[in-house]
């Protein structure tokens, strides 16, 4: 059994239809979803983290960084 977990769970999740702990007898296919969640919760939620999925045993993890991305553009002048 394969699990999906959503670890860090931003507002943005919790308002998605998107599910979390789901559990795939086939590792291929929960590395698919969980690759698909990731690309959607990247591209369709407001842009403050960044996902990315973790293989832990036989789950994939789904986190992001506690603190949000930056949109400094890198010339000083953000700070």
């Amino acid at each position: 059994m394969h699990k999906i977990v959503v670890s860090n769970q931003c507002g943005c999740f919790k308002k998605s239809d998107l599910k979390n702990n789901i559990n795939f007898e086939s590792k291929d296919e929960a590395l698919q979803k969980a690759l698909d969640m990731k690309n959607t919760m990247n591209t369709e939620f407001c842009g403050k983290h960044e996902f990315q999925v973790v293989e832990f045993g036989d789950n994939f993890i789904i986190s992001f960084d506690t603190e949000p991305k930056s949109s400094c553009c890198g010339n000083g002048c953000c700070s």
